[in-house]
């Protein structure tokens, strides 16, 4: 049997091919903390102006999760995936090309929706193509796959950006995404079904499309549960602070407060993301094998909130620990992409998308906020002096947006503990055959 011809070896190209678009969303979204001080002079920005062209990113993302899981659910992975990763492809030619803050601001809206479908497309591939016993494990390895497009934004992004400059270095991104986006059309079918194989084993059967008053079942029945509110919150202050640091605010502080350069910063945020990408999969090998989402769950929000704890009391840590905390911190956060999991094991098949894109809402919501307080924040303790274009912040000011970090974790955590006590006796849903059952 041929490599195309075999579902279990043909899922993996087609999965391949839509995490190629989720690694480059990573990348797009985290970009901007290397990208920072080229931006400030390029646009003439102050903080606050960087965290809106940062966070601009994030506007039409969060408002198109619930659309993007409908659509999906709707319309399959395939379609939506490849339309998807086009517009953001498009958006990061603009974004490289832009001759004023206006204009890249365009450009940085585009690429965030086009690149609001590529999560939710790819988990409903996943749900299609392999056994649910399979599923936690997908996402964690997707999720490692979206953290390993972070760790190309760090050095990686910072040595492309000071040999050929950050506008070449978009426009080049921007290509890739084109390319990318026609694999997928090719490959990555909704179903084995879809592409004319045999069915996966154990694989649960279900409509690749599902009926557009069910879906709206599907999101009643959501909004009604607390779980989905928990999750959702929790995910709010975890995705928006993470997002903000190792995408954003990171580098600065460390080139401010330790007087290096942004490559050699880049390096400690790379060591996060090594984690980040360790983190996901053992996370979801864990519960795969052992059955225990939240409780996983709860350890991963407290170790975030104690992690941002160290820099708001100390301000300066030496880079040797920082390095320490960034990797230990990210792999202990790896139960974070459980919630996704969580979410779809309470609600039928045919709703994975649409469920999974509701949680997700909240968390790119957080993702668009963050970036605009901590800048606000350190706005606020501005020392007057520019650096060759770009703003030097106080000490204290960084301490002041860590501790706005801790909170944030703090609450997330309180989320968390609520979820897993409300939920440890749950039996998540088995088969599709709930899937047509009428609301009660």
């Amino acid at each position: 049997m041929t490599l195309l011809a075999d579902p279990y070896r043909r899922r993996w190209i087609g999965w391949g091919l839509l995490v190629s678009a989720f690694f480059l969303v990573s990348l797009h979204r985290s970009s901007t903390g290397v990208l920072s001080e080229a931006l400030m002079r390029s646009f003439d920005t102050t903080g606050t102006s960087l965290g809106l062209l940062h966070s601009s990113f994030f506007y039409l993302y969060a408002a198109f999760q619930v659309p993007a899981g409908l659509l999906t659910d709707r319309y399959g992975a395939r379609a939506i995936a490849a339309i998807g990763t086009g517009l953001m492809s498009i958006g990061a030619i603009v974004f490289g090309l832009a001759p004023t803050y206006a204009l890249a601001f365009t450009g940085r809206l585009l690429i965030g929706f086009g690149a609001s479908v590529l999560f939710v497309a790819t988990l409903r591939f996943c749900a299609n193509w392999f056994r649910p016993d399979e599923f936690g494990t997908m996402t964690g390895v997707t999720f490692s796959v979206g953290i390993l497009g972070g760790l190309a934004a760090t050095t990686p992004l910072a040595i492309a950006v000071s040999s050929a400059g950050w506008r070449p270095s978009m426009v080049g991104l921007g290509l890739f995404g084109l390319a990318t986006g026609v694999g997928i059309v090719l490959f990555s079918h909704d179903s084995p079904a879809d592409a004319g194989l045999p069915p996966i084993e154990n694989v649960p059967e279900r409509p690749d499309v599902t009926s557009a008053a069910t879906l709206r079942r599907y999101v009643a029945d959501a909004v009604r549960e607390p779980e989905t509110w928990l999750l959702g919150i929790m995910l709010f202050f975890m995705t928006g602070i993470g997002i903000t640091i190792f995408g954003l605010w990171g580098i600065p502080y460390l080139v401010q407060t330790h007087d290096i350069s942004v490559t050699e910063a880049s390096v400690y945020l790379l060591v996060g993301n090594v984690g980040g990408m360790i983190g996901p999969t053992l996370f979801g090998w864990l519960s795969d094998r052992s059955g225990n989402r939240t409780g996983l769950i709860v350890l991963s929000t407290v170790v975030f909130g104690l992690s941002w704890g160290i820099f708001a009391v100390f301000g300066v840590v030496p880079l040797a620990l920082v390095g320490a905390i960034f990797l230990f911190s990210r792999v202990l956060r790896g139960g974070i992409p459980l919630a996704f999991t969580v979410i779809k094991e309470r609600h039928p098949e045919g709703a994975s998308g649409t469920v999974i894109g509701l949680i997700n809402t909240m968390g790119w919501i957080g993702a668009a906020v963050f970036p605009v307080l901590l800048g606000a924040a350190l706005d606020a303790y501005w020392t007057g002096e520019t650096v060759n274009g770009t703003r030097v912040y106080t000490e204290f000011g960084y301490r002041v947006a860590f501790a706005i970090a801790t909170a944030s974790g703090l609450i997330a955590a309180i989320c968390a503990i609520a979820l897993h006590v409300r939920t440890r006796n749950d039996r998540p849903l088995e088969s599709e055959t709930d899937v047509e059952q009428p609301a009660s």
